[in-house]
């Protein structure tokens, strides 16, 4: 696509909807600089964070600028400046003031993850192994030969069972 002022490649895109109708314009970079639709700026990241963070922890502020991590050293402003933290334990140091912002950014405090669909099904008997071993070692412990005969008997059964044949 071209640019609607010259005929260079247009690489600003811009949509304005106003009263219901929308109008598009395509323009260079240039040609947008000079309508404005570009300012000539870096993107800041550090500003942005800071602006983030500073949405969410507002009142504390003046407490957390006082924390320090004892394991790294990291100030709570140096990471609010910066956007890192210095180590695992700041989360825990840092803790009231990562809260909301976590659960603003990740809808959640805790860490899921993503599971593989078969490790459930196979989590599930790994844990009932795991429950007939258990079993057996307290067969045998007890002397009890003959439920420790039929659980070692189940428990080949299962792995053998369970192994791509």
């Amino acid at each position: 696509m071209k640019c609607q002022s010259c005929e260079e490649p247009a690489t600003v895109h811009v949509t304005n909807i106003v009263n219901g109708h929308k109008r598009e314009s395509h323009l260079c970079k240039s040609c947008a600089e000079k309508q404005q639709f570009l300012k000539h700026q870096e993107l800041n990241l550090s500003a942005i964070l800071q602006t983030v963070i500073g949405q969410h922890i507002g009142p504390m502020t003046d407490e957390l600028s006082r924390l320090t991590c004892p394991s790294c050293g990291i100030k709570y402003m140096e990471f609010k400046a910066g956007g890192r933290l210095g180590c695992p334990n700041d989360y825990r140091v840092f803790q009231s003031a990562l809260e909301p912002l976590l659960e603003k950014i990740h809808r959640s405090r805790r860490h899921v993850g993503k599971v593989p669909p078969h490790a459930t099904k196979n989590a599930a008997r790994q844990a009932e192994l795991m429950d007939f071993r258990n079993q057996l070692r307290q067969a045998v412990e007890t002397e009890a030969y003959e439920e420790a005969a039929r659980l070692r008997d189940l428990i080949r059964q299962k792995e053998t069972a369970d192994e791509p044949g």
